[in-house]
């Protein structure tokens, strides 16, 4: 699941009239850049959520055959229904085996391949070092690779995890954010992780596409 249904306030003026994913850095949208690192790690089966003009995400990368994909869409209206409630939304389109969710406004040479075979309890989440704008980040990695949030030493969440649907499932079916759910699993220990050390990115503001695009032209 590719996670496409965020305003973008921070991004405007660039997100007036374009949804954030559509944005593009060398040329290439965001999200078409995360599709296409999916697809080079043969995971073909994608679907995407959107809200604020979503249409637009439909209508440029309709059913995926152009990326040898096949993409369904979960449309959560104009609003959205924030990271956990967009999942929990889409649970009837991701199948009842464990499954992997990804911003689509990150960038990232991360190998999605090696998650393949990875066996989790209810859920998995890939950490990074953590950037200026984030320091404090997210959640400590203890050396027995599982997480937990009241320690210091924190890295930041990727935005890429796998989830089992069972994670939530005592969640409630509507706006919901995912940082409650992880952390109630954290102290039962249900949560592992691991740490990146390669190329991400979080898009979140127009410099930061300008930083993207430099860098991809730079290659």
């Amino acid at each position: 699941m590719i996670l496409a249904a965020g305003r973008g306030e921070r991004m405007m003026p660039l997100t007036q009239h374009t949804p954030k994913p559509l944005l593009l850095a060398a040329g290439k949208s965001l999200i078409e850049r995360i599709i296409e690192r999916l697809v080079s790690a043969k995971i073909t089966e994608i679907v995407i959520n959107h809200a604020y003009l979503g249409k637009q995400i439909e209508d440029t990368l309709g059913d995926g055959s152009k990326f040898g994909a096949t993409i369904c869409y979960s449309p959560e209206g104009e609003k959205g229904l924030e990271t956990a409630g967009g999942i929990i939304h889409a649970l009837p389109l991701l199948g009842e085996k464990p499954f992997l969710v990804v911003n689509a406004d990150i960038a990232t040479d991360f190998q999605f391949e090696h998650l393949h075979e990875k066996s989790i309890d209810l859920a998995h989440l890939i950490l990074v070092a953590n950037p200026a704008h984030h320091p404090q980040g997210d959640f400590h990695l203890n050396p027995d690779n599982t997480l937990c949030s009241n320690e210091s030493n924190c890295l930041t969440f990727s935005g890429i995890g796998l989830y089992s649907p069972q994670l939530f499932q005592q969640a409630p079916k509507n706006s919901t954010k995912l940082a409650p759910i992880l952390r109630e699993a954290m102290l039962k220990g249900h949560v592992t992780g691991e740490y990146f050390e390669g190329l991400w990115m979080d898009i979140g503001t127009p410099s930061r596409l300008e930083i993207l695009e430099k860098h991809l032209l730079s290659k």
